[in-house]
């Protein structure tokens, strides 16, 4: 039983690599784009903008800080442009 469940996984993950192979950078590409929207959201308040999920949001600070470097240096602001945050 276990053997073929097993084998149905494998069969999974290689039909999921089929599908996928042609369309990784733009897959990737997106799940970048998502995660800069949600870096947005989640940073919007000290950016100044009304943020409806802040409440929901704030616990999230503390691992979304790690991301925060690469984020700003991929919006193409050379320094943080948080005073509070500094990461350069």
């Amino acid at each position: 039983m276990e053997k073929g469940i097993t084998a149905l996984k494998k069969l999974l993950q290689l039909y999921d690599d089929i599908l996928s192979v042609q369309h990784r950078t733009e897959i990737a590409r997106e799940l970048r784009d998502e995660d800069d929207l949600f870096l947005l959201l989640c940073m919007s308040e000290t950016l100044g903008l009304p943020n409806p999920a802040f409440y929901y949001t704030l616990e999230l600070y503390p691992y979304i800080l790690e991301k925060f470097h690469d984020w700003h240096l991929r919006m193409g602001m050379e320094k943080s442009p948080l005073d509070g945050i500094r990461c350069c």
